[in-house]
C-alpha cells in the first residue's frame, strides 16, 4: 500500500511540473511515426506474401515504450542529478564506440553497430551524442575555471576524439553532426566568430584532403561524384527514386499501401521514410509533419528565452538543434538536396538506436523545461 502510494506520489508530482505541451507533442510525434511504421512495413509483408507478420511494427513499438520510459525516467530525475549522471553515462558510451571496431558488426562496408543481447544492432553513437552536449555545456558554463579558450580547447578535444572514432567507421554524416553540435554550443556561448569561422574552415579543409586522398573515405567521394552526375552510383539511383515518388505522390498522396518505393530501396522505413509518407499521403502529410516539428522547436526556444542559467540555455540549443539538423539533413537527402548520408528522421523513422537518442534528448528537453519546485 505504501510502495503504491510513493510510486503515485513521484508520478504525480512529475506530471505536476512537467511541460505537458511538449510532452504531449512528443508523444503524438511517436505515434505518428508508429503509424507509418504500420504501413510502411507491416501491412506491406501482410499483404504481399499474405502473412499476419508484424515483426517491424511490434519492434518499434517495443522501442517506443522504451523510448517513453526513458523520457519519464530522465525528466523526474533532479537537474543537478542530470548533470551529475551525463559525464558518467557519456563514459559508458564512449566505451562503447570504442568497442565498435573490435566486436562491431559491418554491414556494407561500414562498421557502425555492435549486437547487444537486449539490444541487437545498437548504434553507439546514437547514446553518444545527446549526453556530448550536456558534457559540453557543462564545461562551457564551468566557473571553476575562467579561461573561455582552455573550455573550448577541452571540449573541441572530446568531440575529436569522437570524430575521429566515427571516421574510422567511417561515417561521415554522423562526424558532421557532431562538429554541428560542438559549433552551436560555442557559438552559443559567446565566441569571437571570426575564431569561429577559422574552426570550421580548418575542419572543412582537413574532411577535404581526407575525402580525396584517403582510401578509407573513397565511397564519400563516389557518392558525393554521384549526387553532381545523376547517371551514375548507386545511391544517387535511391536518392532518384525517392524524389519520383515524392513527385508521384502529388499533394494528397496514392493512398495507403499503394506506394512503391518501399519495394525499391532497402531501408526505405529508415533512411527514406519521408519519400514513403509523401507517395502514400501527399506533401501535405509532410508539411503537417514539418509543421509539428517547428511548433516543437519554437516551444523549446520560448522556454530557452525565459531561462536564466547559462548552462540549461546551452543544453536546450544544444539538443534543439541536434533534432532540428539531422531532421533537415534526412528531409534534404529525400529530394535530392544533400547526397546520401544515412540519416533517421527523429521520432518518425523506424530504428532502435534513432527512438533511444531521441528519448534521451526529449527527456533532457522536459527535465531542464519543467516548472521548478521551489
Amino acid at each position: 500500500m505504501e510502495l503504491n502510494k510513493s510510486i503515485y506520489n513521484v508520478y504525480y508530482e512529475w506530471w505536476k511540473n512537467i511541460d505537458k505541451f511538449l510532452f504531449l507533442l512528443i508523444i503524438l510525434l511517436f505515434i505518428i511515426g508508429l503509424f507509418f511504421s504500420l504501413v510502411s512495413t507491416s501491412l506491406l509483408v501482410s499483404d504481399k506474401l499474405n502473412t499476419n507478420d508484424y515483426t517491424f511494427f511490434f519492434k518499434h513499438l517495443s522501442f517506443v515504450f522504451l523510448g517513453i520510459f526513458i523520457i519519464f525516467i530522465l525528466s523526474s530525475i533532479h537537474e543537478e542529478k542530470l548533470f551529475k549522471i551525463s559525464p558518467i553515462v557519456f563514459s559508458f558510451s564512449l566505451i562503447f564506440l570504442l568497442l565498435v571496431p573490435i566486436i562491431g558488426v559491418e554491414v556494407n562496408s561500414a562498421k557502425r553497430w555492435i549486437d547487444l543481447y537486449f539490444l541487437p544492432r545498437f548504434q553507439p553513437i546514437e547514446l553518444v551524442k545527446p549526453f556530448l552536449i550536456v558534457l559540453i555545456s557543462i564545461i562551457l558554463s564551468s566557473e571553476k575555471y575562467t579561461n573561455i579558450y582552455l573550455k573550448y580547447l577541452v571540449s573541441f578535444l572530446i568531440t575529436l576524439i569522437i570524430a575521429l572514432l566515427l571516421a574510422a567507421q567511417p561515417d561521415i554524416g554522423q562526424t558532421l553532426l557532431v562538429f554541428f553540435s560542438w559549433s552551436v554550443l560555442i557559438f552559443i556561448s559567446g565566441i569571437n566568430i571570426f575564431f569561429l569561422l577559422g574552426s570550421c574552415l580548418t575542419l572543412f579543409t582537413v574532411l577535404y584532403f581526407s575525402i580525396r586522398f584517403v582510401p578509407k573515405f573513397e565511397y564519400i567521394k563516389n557518392r558525393i561524384l554521384s549526387f553532381f552526375n545523376s547517371e551514375t552510383g548507386t545511391h544517387n539511383a535511391q536518392s532518384e527514386k525517392a524524389i519520383d515518388s515524392i513527385t508521384s505522390g502529388g499533394y494528397f498522396g496514392k493512398g495507403i499501401g499503394e506506394g512503391t518505393l518501399k519495394n525499391r530501396v532497402p531501408e526505405a522505413h529508415t533512411d527514406y521514410i519521408i519519400s514513403v509518407i509523401s507517395e502514400e499521403f501527399g506533401v501535405i502529410a509532410i508539411i503537417l509533419i514539418l509543421f509539428l516539428f517547428l511548433i516543437f522547436i519554437y516551444s523549446v526556444f520560448k522556454k530557452v528565452y525565459l531561462e536564466n542559467k547559462e548552462r540549461v540555455k546551452l543544453i536546450l540549443v544544444g539538443c534543439v538543434s541536434l533534432i532540428l539538423v539531422q531532421a533537415m539533413i534526412h528531409i534534404g537527402v529525400n529530394i535530392r538536396l544533400f547526397p546520401t548520408t544515412g540519416m533517421t528522421l527523429p521520432f518518425i523513422s523506424y530504428g532502435g538506436s534513432s527512438i533511444i537518442s531521441v528519448s534521451i534528448l526529449s527527456g533532457i528537453i522536459l527535465n531542464l523545461t519543467k516548472r521548478k519546485v521551489r
